[in-house]
């Protein structure tokens, strides 16, 4: 038995989180096409009868602006320290960028790279990927998509075997380690960035404030009453586009009250996903 912790990081929207669900085979993060989606390290748990790999899914690494631009680059930068693997995953359909290179400037030296999207680049910018990767002077490379699911049976493979002997870390029957309240406050939020403009997503937030099951009562906050507006939508629409979304999501007889909140500090208090209890 093999066990241990990898971590996924790299610049924004480079698909960890959707690589991260395609190797666990269940949804264990959001995933959109805003950055700054993953807001805090999540982790996901992958069951073998060999091996139980933990991975750590974190913010996109990039230069940091403002109180919680630094909050969550300390976040994921801190995900990398203790760890038992660090996987770069780098975009195979764009070039690799100065944000690359300052992303790898903070990993060890036998970290694994994984080109991700092969799917979405000819084989001749896939090889000129790996090739501009392999001057990085890491360990191991991996051609993957996270989409089709290509090459990402042999990067797990390599992964396992890197891992040292030991037992589990986690229950046999855990595939992600947030809890239920967060969880859904995050597939709040994954249904908002769906729909809201491109600007607002990063002044809206999510927690669920009350949860006695079948009845969930998530708050959404925003920083200015001009947002509530728009979050609630013509008529609710919004609103109810995000709670169908949601509810098709949970448990059938989930009764999922949204509210629209203005809390124009929440940014600078917020430090992680919130328990009721908080």
């Amino acid at each position: 038995m093999r066990s241990g912790v990898v971590t996924l990081v790299g610049r924004p929207n480079v698909g960890k989180s959707t690589l991260l669900n395609r190797i666990i085979g269940a949804k264990v993060t959001i995933v959109s096409d805003k950055v700054q989606t993953t807001r805090w390290p999540l982790r996901g748990v992958l069951q073998r009868s060999d091996a139980q790999v933990v991975f750590v899914d974190t913010p996109g690494i990039h230069r940091p602006r403002g109180p919680r631009g630094q909050r969550m680059h300390e976040a994921a930068t801190g995900a990398i320290q203790g760890v038992d693997v660090v996987c770069l995953v780098l975009d195979a359909s764009a070039p690799m960028g100065g944000g690359d290179r300052f992303v790898a400037e903070q990993l060890p030296a036998d970290a694994v790279v994984v080109v991700n999207k092969i799917d979405r680049a000819s084989p001749g910018r896939v090889l000129a990927q790996l090739e501009a990767a392999g001057e990085l002077g890491f360990s191991e490379y991996f051609p993957a998509s996270a989409h089709t699911g290509e090459g990402v049976k042999a990067l797990v493979e390599g992964l396992v075997a890197r891992l040292p002997e030991g037992p589990a870390l986690y229950p046999p029957d855990v595939a992600r380690d947030l809890p239920e309240t967060a969880w859904v406050a995050e597939l709040v939020r994954e249904q908002l960035l769906r729909v809201l403009r491109e600007e607002l997503p990063h002044a809206v937030d999510t927690r669920v404030t009350e949860w006695e099951w079948p009845r969930i009562r998530c708050e959404i906050l925003v920083e200015r009453d001009s947002q509530k507006g728009i979050v609630i939508g013509k008529g609710g629409g919004v609103l109810k586009a995000v709670g169908s979304a949601v509810r098709a999501q949970l448990d059938p007889g989930a009764h999922l009250e949204l509210v629209v909140k203005v809390d124009r500090d929440w940014q600078r208090r917020a430090s992680g996903h919130q328990s009721l209890e908080e």
